[in-house]
Formats: C-alpha cells, structure tokens, sequence
C-alpha cells in the first residue's frame, strides 16, 4: 500500500493500462477483463486487476495532467513493480488528416514542461515510446481493421491553452495530436527501464472544431482498449 494507491502486494499485474479517467477504467475492467477485482479506490482513482486472454493486467486511472500521471506511474513501477505501462486516453487532432475517432500510436511526446523537467535542466530530453510494445500496437490495430496514426504528439501541462501561436507551430511540424500524460509516461519508463507506450482516440479537433459526442464515445473507446491489450501480450 502506498500513500495513493491502496493495493496490497501482489494485487497489481505487471502490466498496468492507464486511463485518465477512474470510471474509464472501471467500464474497461468491467468490458474487457475477466474476474476483475476492485484493488484501489483511494481518492476515487479507481484500479482494477483482472485477465485478458489468460494474462493479468490492471486498469489503474491517473487523473488529469502530468503532476498526477507522474504519482500513480511512480508509486506503480516502484512499489508493485509494473514493468510494461500504457496510456489509453482521449486527445484532440491536429492535422487534417487525423480525423474524429481516428486512432493514434505515440511514437514521440514533445513537451514544453514536465515533473522530470527539473531532472533535466538545460537538456531538451527526448521521450519516446518503446518499440515493441508500438510496432505491436500498429499490428493489433491493422488486424482490427483500425489503421492508426503513428508519429509524434504534443503533451500539454494545461488543458484551456492560450497559445495559438504554439499550437500552430505543433500542427506546421507534424504532431498528431495533443492530450496531457503522455510525455511523462515516456520519461519515466525510459528513466526505470520499463515498457511505455500511449494509444490515444481522437475526441475532439483543433482545427476544425469538432468534438464527439459522449454516447459514441464507448465503442470507438473500446477499439483503443483492445489495440493497447493486444500490443502488452503479443
């Protein structure tokens, strides 16, 4: 047990998906997993352990941003020792031909600030995704019919953004798409030797304004669960 996450020794898997959301987490465990087993519900952030196919995994939310992902990934690779950590979450398009419910594979996750900034310093560190756990998550998808973006995306440390001009410089150098966690999540695995990987659904657009709508939200959502368990176990 940790200061924020209440699992007892053994109750989380090696393999841990992370979703921003508790209640994402909970309607994944419940659709995907089998036997899955309430383990921690300190603060609300709901995690779940159970079995894919045989395997275990758990489902372990992370809040929003940065600061919180950087707590759960923290006390999840240090204290229950998870060695292989992907992020399934929602983020917003940022080049035309990303479109709404398009599916995204993280190759790199460029960031202007971070919890392990202050590791780095003067050093623009360059995080990004492990290789096997990326090139299985563009197989996983290609077989479901489900061709993704590969490629780079932005991860921001504020959601009501008020630079424009930055955002215009992400889309004018090719990032995918933007969301909040992803780029930590690659800093701390390459920094305890884990596996991390972000496979992301586009839930709203940038550029063009738009954004889908809650109720269709589950099955596209459900794509991007079964691509991310596919890749841990391939």
């Amino acid at each position: 047990m940790t200061v924020h996450i209440g699992a007892k020794p053994g109750e989380i898997a090696e393999t841990v998906l992370m979703p921003g959301d508790p209640y994402r987490a909970k309607w994944a465990a419940e659709n995907f997993l089998e036997d899955a087993v309430l383990v921690n519900e300190v603060r609300g952030m709901l995690g779940f352990t159970g079995t894919y196919k045989g395997n275990r995994v758990s489902i372990q939310g992370s809040g929003m941003g940065m600061p919180s992902f950087s707590i759960y990934a923290n006390e999840l690779i240090r204290d229950y020792g998870a060695k292989t950590l992907i992020r399934i979450g929602s983020c917003g398009g940022m080049q035309d031909k990303v479109k709404i419910r398009d599916v995204i594979v993280a190759m790199t996750a460029t960031t202007l600030n971070s919890p392990s900034s202050g590791i780095f310093k003067e050093l623009n560190f360059a995080p990004c995704a492990d290789w096997s756990l990326l090139k299985a998550a563009v197989a996983a998808a290609e077989a479901k019919n489900v061709p993704p973006h590969v490629g780079g995306i932005y991860s921001s440390d504020v959601f009501y953004d008020e630079r424009p001009d930055l955002n215009e410089q992400m889309t004018r150098h090719g990032i995918l798409g933007v969301e909040m966690e992803a780029a930590e999540l690659y800093n701390l695995a390459a920094r305890h030797g884990v596996r991390g990987l972000a496979v992301l659904t586009v839930s709203d657009h940038l550029l063009t304004g738009e954004a889908l709508p809650s109720e269709d939200r589950e099955k596209t959502f459900g794509d991007m669960v079964e691509i991310a368990l596919d890749a841990a176990f391939a």
